[in-house]
């Protein structure tokens, strides 16, 4: 199903009239309205009449995300608070929370571009979603509500936490489409499993899973468990929140963005270039409609690369890969560049380990030392007779040791344990423990 069949499917000369267009209004709006837009812009010599084309978008300084937290609350909103019907925000775990405003309209185009999404995954008027993602500050519940609301499905405000009522709620309603984050959903998963809980006695038929990286091998392992498609979304609450673009149920080959709202654009992380389709690099946001808090050339962080093929479904906008990971969750471990993907990957091709895991990273005197702790599936974990402390334990730690190794180039301390061993989550799992 196409949600909005004129926009998604637009020849392309005619999509980058629309973004001109839309671009053109969008940099006016914000220099008139923001101080730090119209500094910014004046300095690099990018003002509103200047811009005549889509490459002149590139004139346009970066925005990063400690500008959000140089301004918070409200430094960076073009329209006064009197017109603000909505706040978001991030979580803070990385410094200050970055607040972010919605207009009436804002909220309007969200639902739109989350019911497009929806959509995309194969959701339809009958069918019965099920938003597991928190609702509040973070963006993920309500904007998936919002998106199925206005799709016309029956929609479920789940929320996250108990887990055991979730699955209840998902049986007893006949739950046609999971929204949560993929950790999570491998947190039904297992409850599912520990209660005996078959999954024949579910209807899920698609699940729609963001707001933290996650790998081919997760996919698969989610898909394996709970018996339905597993589909990526991508979103932040700077640009929007989820709903910036989605897989399609018919391709399953990157994610279309919406690109009527959301101009994007890769480049180097180090030296800012523009890099052409296929090339990997820092994905870039600027919005093409947002009212209360426009950004121009906002640096998301995440690593991915846009492509623009044929599609069997019939959409025309450009498509990105699954994030490979964040320019600021890449670790460096003895002068070595790594990405918890990386790792998440190699754990997820032994057949004997959960998808279950963390990172630690602690330091030696000067020397950094990397461990992974994984947890064994129930089935091994049984057979070793509830002990890593054997022979088959220790080969099957030093066989994910040596993986590691040739896939990372550096050494891993390895720590196997049983079911359970690894705290679990509700919303964005913690991967990662650094204790430097």
């Amino acid at each position: 199903m196409i949600f909005n069949k004129d926009v998604e499917t637009m020849p392309r000369p005619a999509l980058r009239e629309l973004q001109l267009e839309r671009l053109r209004w969008s940099v006016q709006w914000a220099y008139d309205r923001v101080p730090f837009h119209k500094r910014r812009l004046d300095a690099a010599g990018a003002t509103p009449e200047r811009i005549r084309s889509l490459d002149d978008l590139r004139r346009l300084p970066f925005m990063v995300k400690s500008d959000l937290r140089e301004h918070y609350p409200d430094g960076l909103f073009a329209v006064p608070r009197s017109e603000i019907v909505r706040i978001h925000a991030s979580s803070g775990t990385k410094g200050k929370a970055t607040i972010v405003g919605y207009t009436r309209e804002d909220i309007e185009t969200w639902a739109e571009v989350c019911a497009r999404s929806l959509a995309c995954g194969g959701a339809h008027p009958d069918s019965v979603i099920h938003v597991a993602y928190g609702y509040g500050l973070f963006t993920g519940g309500l904007g998936l509500h919002y998106g199925a609301e206005r799709l016309g499905a029956l929609t479920v405000p789940a929320s996250g936490g108990n887990t055991p009522r979730q699955i209840t709620l998902i049986q007893d309603l006949g739950a046609t489409v999971l929204c949560c984050t993929p950790s999570y959903a491998l947190n039904v998963a297992e409850t599912m499993r520990d209660r005996g809980i078959e999954r024949s006695t579910l209807a899920l038929e698609v699940g729609v899973f963001g707001a933290e990286p996650w790998t081919v091998g997760m996919r698969e392992e989610i898909e394996r468990a709970l018996g339905l498609v597993a589909l990526d979304i991508y979103g932040l609450s700077e640009v929007m929140g989820p709903g910036v673009s989605m897989e399609s149920v018919e391709d399953r080959d990157g994610l279309f963005i919406w690109e009527d709202h959301f101009y994007p654009e890769v480049i180097d992380p180090s030296s800012g270039e523009v890099l052409p389709y296929g090339e990997e690099g820092e994905l870039v946001f600027t919005t093409l409609t947002k009212r209360a808090f426009p950004v121009l050339r906002y640096r998301t962080g995440d690593l991915c690369t846009l492509f623009a093929e044929p599609t069997r479904s019939g959409r025309t906008m450009v498509r990105m890969t699954k994030v490979k990971g964040r320019t600021d969750d890449m670790l460096i471990v003895r002068g070595v560049n790594v990405f918890p993907s990386e790792i998440e990957r190699v754990v997820l091709e032994q057949r004997e380990l959960a998808p279950h895991y963390q990172i630690l990273l602690s330091r030696d005197g000067a020397l950094d030392r990397l461990a992974v702790h994984v947890e064994v599936v129930v089935e091994v974990w049984e057979s070793l007779g509830s002990t890593v402390d054997s022979d088959e334990g220790r080969r099957l730690a030093g066989r994910l040791r040596s993986e590691l190794a040739n896939t990372l180039s550096l050494s891993a301390d390895v720590q196997l344990g049983g079911p359970g061993t690894i705290p679990r989550s509700e919303g964005k799992a913690v991967r990662v423990v650094d204790r430097r």
